[in-house]
């Protein structure tokens, strides 16, 4: 590093109290290891943290990080690393006091951050009100005063007229009149009372009670109004500065005399240098190298050859009960792992290899996304199809088994480390049908199921049913094969829309072996979508995998890089670790989520010096890598959707499938027709018939005799239950679909379509 970079910093800029909105200051930012760390004007607004360079402070923001996702750590007595997102600042103030003032600083703005973020109405802090809010509010209640002193004075008509009309009844009761007639005056008198009782309550009680509630909630109303109001502006504020910056970036590339290649803007499988970002480059004349340090993995291999084996095979003893067998040697699967015979795996049916090719139309995604800032994905109104591709979640969902045969190998291996092996190449193989994959899948409709029947072809089921509320969707997923596993999972999509980028949050998954009883149970990384507003979408996977098995506590640890438009590595890398129950180490994992996994035997391990960061590394020696998995090609893809080989087949028509089945939804199906007016018109009726079969179900809820809770829509073939493995509730299979289709009785089924 050089002296620059070592050296201490200046005295930064007198800023104001860390208790402010806004903090400013001079801080050092490290850039490379040529220039080390360069002077640069940090701003601290509305949770956002940017830079400037001293010669464009005025018009420039170099970087910007969103300080409610962002982890602040501190290094030594000056220095301050921030990272959030795959990014990474080290910085250094020019002296202890200063360093401390900023960290203040950043973590007030940080809470702040997200307790607007968590929508925390209720909090003690109260939120600045407005004058326009509190007239608004002391309106409404004039209002609502106005209207209970009509009611009291219609009450006291009632009251009046009533105590009338029962002395002219009580003086027709005093008259001779026949038995019959003087009956029917005394059920009116008393109904005359009930009345009048009635009415009473309702204005002494049910109306009193609620203008006092209004009251004792209007400053909570103000500042729910209040934060709501600020929000939208500091969020739109957000996405404009973002606008500006991509534009700025995007012309002062074209500009740039060095640049005479044309780059794409997303990741591509055939790229083998480093690819352009919308929101790369922090600094354009640095090159910064953090993000690939920090995203290096904890340990370096080293390929050996065969013969080391021998000698340092000793060097790694205690394997699972001797079951770390050479299965790497020659063959990516060992001869227990081999397929029994390779007729087992030819189709018995022809299915379809492509669908019509998809048009070709424009849009303004700003003008529907621009108000939906802030929203669930789930609820973001998509008023056409054209942000949909032809397929609904519930068969999105069933595309993770397009690799199946992995789990068919697994469940034939005797040794449950190279099943572990296989297991986590299946958890990556999922991720490779998304690297396209940028539109919306239809939100399934309530009540809506997939069958997905390969058991003459394959030997599974699959079925998945929406289960839950609309609102975020929920839906439960099941397959179980005669080659000897059974997989589970239930899904939940909880995401936020934040202008630029939305990510959706993972899902549970359990895998179970019949013959062995391992149990094996991880969790899906992150998936972001990228350039929501401007510049071509893009997807990324980042974050951990820890497959566990539960039976033997045999562990995999993976790791998805996320992209880095300064890494030196391939994108979408993966690496893992496959470890025994007492976490000694056995097998390393490698390659890309959207293209291969590689396993290697490991022989020998040692503790390697440090790092540029300071950590320890372990050297593992290894044999050379064999194939686990590899991307099934996939000719003219960019033309239907960018759909993998059994995408292609999930919605083309079968017979004898439920009432409910996602293949018979006409909006999805006039859609991969071409039909897109026709599906456009045909959603919004399916939308307005589930909304109006909730309004039902709600009104029969409130109209029961009885008191019982409201449960809502209950899930024909899935239950909740406690997973007696992890101890979580979930929706799992119990049973009867398969035997209602073999007897074609769909009686029981919703009308749904």
């Amino acid at each position: 590093m050089s002296e620059q970079g070592k050296g201490s910093a200046s005295a930064s800029t007198a800023a104001p109290a860390p208790g402010s909105d806004t903090y400013k200051g001079w801080l050092f930012k490290w850039t490379n290891y040529l220039k080390g760390y360069q002077r640069r004007w940090f701003v601290l607004s509305n949770g956002l943290l940017s830079y400037y360079t001293q010669a464009e402070m005025a018009h420039t923001c170099r970087g910007t990080i969103n300080l409610a996702t962002a982890h602040i750590d501190t290094e030594d007595a000056c220095n301050i690393v921030l990272s959030s997102g795959g990014r990474t600042y080290h910085l250094k103030a020019s002296t202890e006091v200063e360093r401390q003032r900023w960290v203040t600083a950043l973590e007030l703005a940080k809470a702040k951050a997200i307790r607007m973020m968590n929508d925390q109405s209720d909090s003690g802090d109260e939120e600045p009100t407005s004058q326009s809010d509190r007239s608004e509010i002391q309106g409404t209640l004039k209002i609502l005063v106005s209207k209970l002193d009509d009611l009291s004075t219609c009450n006291d008509l009632i009251a009046k007229h009533g105590a009338a009309l029962q002395r002219s009844l009580s003086e027709l009761e005093g008259l001779k009149v026949p038995l019959e007639g003087g009956e029917k005056i005394k059920a009116v008198n008393e109904r005359a009372t009930l009345f009048r009782i009635t009415s009473n309550a309702m204005i002494n009680q049910a109306c009193r009670d609620f203008l006092d509630l209004a009251e004792t909630h209007s400053r909570r109303w103000q500042r729910a109004l209040q934060y709501e109001r600020e929000q939208r502006t500091h969020l739109e504020e957000t996405i404009e500065q973002l606008a500006k910056q991509h534009n700025s970036l995007e012309r002062a590339w074209r500009e740039a005399p060095t640049h005479v290649s044309s780059t794409p803007s997303a990741p591509t499988n055939n790229q083998s240098g480093r690819v352009n970002k919308e929101e790369a480059s922090d600094e354009d004349e640095d090159t910064e190298y953090f993000d690939a340090m920090e995203d290096s993995p904890a340990f370096i291999t080293v390929t050996t050859s065969e013969s080391t084996q021998h000698r340092s095979q000793s060097n790694l003893s205690g394997a699972s009960g001797g079951q770390a067998s050479d299965w790497n040697q020659d063959d990516p699967m060992s001869p227990s792992c081999n397929d029994v015979s390779g007729k087992e795996l030819q189709p018995r049916r022809q299915r379809r290899t492509r669908i019509p090719d998809k048009p070709n139309y424009s849009l303004n995604l700003w003008s529907i996304m621009k108000n939906c800032i802030g929203k669930e994905l789930s609820k973001i109104p998509m008023p056409q199809v054209n942000f949909n591709e032809p397929l609904s979640m519930l068969q999105r969902l069933s595309e993770d088994l397009e690799y199946h045969e992995l789990l068919d190998k697994a469940a034939r291996c005797e040794s449950s480390l190279e099943q572990m092996c296989l297991v986590a190449a299946f958890s990556v193989s999922s991720y490779s049908t998304t690297v396209h994959r940028t539109a919306k899948p239809f939100n399934p409709l309530l009540g809506e199921t997939y069958e997905l029947d390969r058991l003459e072809e394959f030997g599974y089921r699959s079925l998945c049913e929406q289960q839950v509320s609309h609102h975020p969707p929920a839906a439960a997923h099941h397959v179980i094969s005669q080659r000897g596993w059974t997989l589970w999972q239930e899904i939940t999509i909880a995401s936020k829309f934040r202008g630029k980028y939305l990510s959706i949050m993972p899902l549970a998954i359990h895998l179970q072996f019949h013959s062995s009883g391992n149990h094996y149970v991880w969790r899906k990384v992150t998936s972001t979508v990228h350039n929501i507003i401007v510049g071509k979408l893009w997807i990324d996977q980042s974050g951990d995998i820890e497959i566990v098995n539960h039976k033997t506590k045999e562990t995999c640890q993976l790791k998805f890089s996320p992209y880095s438009y300064f890494s030196r590595d391939v994108p979408r890398k993966v690496t893992g670790v496959v470890a025994d129950s007492g976490g000694q180490a056995h097998y390393i994992l490698s390659g890309t989520w959207d293209d291969k996994i590689e396993s290697s035997k490991i022989i020998q391990s040692s503790r390697g010096g440090s790092g540029s960061e300071g950590k320890q590394k372990t050297v593992y020696q290894t044999l050379s890598p064999k194939l686990l998995w590899k991307k099934y090609p996939l000719e003219n893809a960019e033309n239907m959707y960018y759909f993998s080989a059994l995408a292609l087949t999930l919605n083309e028509l079968e017979e004898d499938v439920a009432l409910t089945d996602s293949r018979l939804r006409p909006d999805q199906r006039l859609m991969e027709d071409g039909r897109w007016d026709e599906a456009n018109a045909e959603k919004q009726r399916l939308e307005e018939k589930q909304r109006a079969a909730r309004r039902k179900r709600e009104a029969e809820a409130t109209d029961a005799l009885d008191e019982r809770e409201y449960e809502g829509y209950q899930p024909l073939w899935f239950h909740q239950r406690r997973n007696s493995v992890t101890g979580e509730t979930n929706f799992v299979y119990k049973g009867g679909y398969w035997e209602a289709k073999e007897q074609q009785d769909w009686s029981m089924c919703p009308d749904i379509y």
